[in-house]
Order: structure tokens, then C-alpha cells, then sequence
């Protein structure tokens, strides 16, 4: 399949300034040439105001659908429904410009499965990476998905299960959250030791770590015992600052899962201590990763699709947050979304170069103009092929 694509402005996912009324030519997958001129005999021709790569989410639950409340989710539903779920919600993502994900748990391996499932080209979806079932102290945050995990022996053994179980990452539950009754977001739950041995585990088997962390020191053990990526980090201070920059990791912050439920609050759906949990990080989120961007800290996009209100399809909204509440640059959010993202999940993607797969977006207006661009794309081609076309 050859595509020629006419771009009035034209993003590669990087910082690089963008450039205009150019010539894109995707063959065999990749993107073959990108220029001015005539490609010659193509399959297909199309025009677009603007070329973006395909967006990447770190941090997403491919199970999970956006309920009011996720717990009960888990509980009442069959581990088939949840399948059954994960690969809708895949397709929506895709069909939305998502082109690369990051699963980042979920109460079986249905992300692991469906991972396979989309590479062999059986179902529609984005490229997956996925960790399997997140670790997590016993009764913590997250157990009735997660491995539960006590001491630093058996946080190595858990790295190995979900290693034998085809995960190619591995997520820690470094604090309390909001979606678990009785889990205080500002607290600790594994512990540093816990987390260094699971991370040297990782390590061994090449395997990157994300830590879920939104307390203050939970964020620094983590860093400290040698994470990639901390996941939402809402309650960090200059100290944790100066840690990420000290090991180069990074924050995927997460915008739309605190906002979605904080937004949805008085609709009376979901449980009370969510809502007073989210509330409570609302305007904490906002001003610390702002001030953690204004730093110097990289940040990658995420959404913890799946969570309240937070949909799969719905991607747009997080790089639109990143503008809005943190400041942003509609460029530089993409590019969080794009080649920062593509960087921490180590994956082939996330930048447009000769050579580089040809995963991208049409869109009917300029990002740089109006990030909400980002909302509707005209066409979604993943991997040199045409995923998704609306008229």
C-alpha cells in the first residue's frame, strides 16, 4: 500500500519547529519520504490541515470502561466480560487516533492475550504493552486487581509471575489511591526495600517499572529504589523534583483521571470517598506537576484511561489538561504524547522520520492553533495501513 498525504503543517512528535505544505509517502509500513513533490503512482491520496504521529497513552486499563465505580467492576463482572470489554475498548482508542498504549494492570492477562491478538492482526487496537497484574501490598491499593506482594522476596517472585505470564512491564504500588476504599493517597504502601528488589528483578529480565505514587515520600521511595516513570505523582515536592531529575525519570501525571471524576462529582454515581479523595487532589495535581514541568522534569502522557468518566476514546483531553492546567504548549503536550512517551515505553514509535513506522494522524485543524484538534481525526493510519476514516 502506497499513501501520499498532503500536509498543511506537519508535527514528527519531536520539539522540532513544525513545517508546512509537505509531502508524505507511507509504504510497506513505514513512511517512505517525507518532502515536496510528486510521489507518483499511489493507492491513495488525501489532503489534511495538519499531520501529527499517533498519540501514545502510558497509562491506561484496557478492562476497564470509565464506571462511576471501578471496584465494583471488578467484583461483578466475569473475567469474559472484562475481555470482552478490553477489546471494544481498544478499537475505541485506535478509531480515536491512540495508535500505542501502556496497560498498567488489570485483575487478569487479558492485556497480555490482546497485546497478541492485535499484533498477528486478528483484532483492531493499538500497539500494547502491557504489565500484567500490578503489585501491591497486602490489602493496599488495588488489591482486588493486583498481585499482592509482601517483603522483598516474594516482590521478586511477583516480577516473575507476571514475567512468566508474557508482561513486558512491571507497575508498583508505591502509595494509597482514590479508587480503593480505605486507601489514603498521601501514605506509603510497598516499601522502598519492597520496590528495589522487584525493580532489580525487572531489571534482570529487561523489563522498565512504573510506580503508582501520589504521596509525597511514596513518590520518593520510589525514586529512590530506581523507577522509570512515576504514575499521577500528584503530591510531589522540590525534594521529589530534584530526584526525578537526579535519575531521569519521568511523570505521567495523569490529568483527566483526577479531573473526570472531580468534574462528574455531583452527579451522585460514584462512591462518596472517591469523590472526596479526588476533590482533595484537584487543585494539589494542577500546581505541583506544573511547578515539577516548569523544573525541567519530563513529562509523558497518560490518562489512566478506564478510570470514572475517563474513556478510552477520549484520549484528546489529557494533552488538552496538559495546555490548560499545567502550561503547556500545545506542541510541547503533543510531543509528551508522542516522542517522550515513545522514550519511556521503549517502543518504535511516536516520531515521524524517513524510515520510521508509519503511524499517524490526519486532522481537519492545526494543533499548534487549537488543541482540541486532537479530538476528531479525520484519518487514523497505523502501521502504513488506514485504521479508521471518518468523513
Amino acid at each position: 500500500m502506497r499513501i501520499a498525504i498532503q500536509a498543511g503543517t506537519f508535527f514528527d512528535g519531536t520539539a522540532a519547529p513544525p513545517r508546512t505544505n509537505v509531502t508524505l509517502l507511507v509504504e510497506d509500513g513505514r513512511v517512505a519520504r517525507i518532502g515536496d513533490g510528486d510521489p507518483g503512482t499511489v493507492d491513495r491520496r488525501y489532503e489534511a490541515a495538519c499531520v501529527v504521529p499517533g498519540l501514545i497513552n502510558a497509562h491506561v486499563h484496557l478492562e476497564a470502561n470509565g464506571e462511576p465505580d471501578i471496584t465494583s467492576l471488578f467484583i461483578l463482572k466475569t473475567p469474559l466480560e472484562r475481555t470482552l470489554d478490553a477489546v471494544r475498548n481498544a478499537r475505541l482508542a485506535l478509531e480515536a487516533g491512540v495508535t500505542t498504549v501502556r496497560d498498567l494492570g488489570g485483575a487478569e492477562s487479558n492485556a497480555i492475550a490482546l497485546r497478541d491478538a492485535i499484533a498477528k492482526g486478528d483484532h483492531p487496537g493499538p500497539t500494547i504493552v502491557a504489565a500484567g497484574r500490578a503489585l501491591c501490598m497486602t490489602g493496599g491499593h488495588g488489591w482486588f486487581v493486583g498481585r499482592e506482594t509482601d517483603g522483598p522476596w516474594d516482590a521478586r517472585k511477583a516480577v516473575r509471575e507476571q514475567r512468566k505470564a508474557g508482561a513486558d512491564c512491571i507497575k508498583l504500588i508505591a502509595t494509597g489511591g482514590v479508587l480503593t476504599k480505605g486507601a489514603v493517597p498521601g501514605l506509603d504502601q510497598l516499601t522502598e526495600e519492597e520496590m528495589r528488589a522487584a525493580i532489580l528483578e525487572a531489571r534482570t529480565h529487561g523489563m522498565r517499572v512504573a510506580a503508582h505514587a501520589i504521596g509525597t515520600n511514596g513518590i520518593k521511595n520510589a525514586l529512590r529504589a530506581g523507577v522509570d516513570s512515576i504514575e499521577h505523582g500528584h503530591l510531589l515536592d522540590d525534594e521529589a523534583i530534584e530526584l526525578f531529575k537526579e535519575r531521569g525519570a519521568c511523570v505521567v501525571p495523569t490529568l483527566a483521571a483526577v479531573s473526570c471524576i472531580y468534574e462528574n462529582a455531583k452527579n451522585g454515581a460514584q462512591p462518596d470517598y472517591v469523590v472526596r479523595k479526588a476533590t482533595e487532589l484537584y487543585d494539589k495535581s494542577r500546581e505541583n506537576i506544573g511547578r515539577a514541568w516548569r523544573a525541567g522534569v519530563p513529562i509523558a502522557g497518560g490518562s489512566d484511561a478506564g478510570t470514572p468518566y475517563n474513556f478510552h476514546q477520549n484520549y484528546a483531553y489529557e494533552v488538552e489538561l496538559m495546555v490548560t492546567q499545567i502550561g503547556m504548549t500545545p506542541q510541547q503536550a503533543l510531543t509528551a504524547a508522542n516522542s517522550t512517551s515513545a522514550a519511556l515505553l521503549a517502543v518504535d514509535a511516536g516520531t515521524l522520520a524517513e524510515g520510521a513506522p508509519a503511524d499517524l494522524l490526519l486532522l481537519r485543524g492545526d494543533v499548534a492553533q487549537d488543541v482540541r484538534a486532537l479530538r476528531d481525526p479525520r484519518v487514523v493510519i497505523k502501521r502504513g495501513a488506514v485504521a479508521h476514516e471518518r468523513a
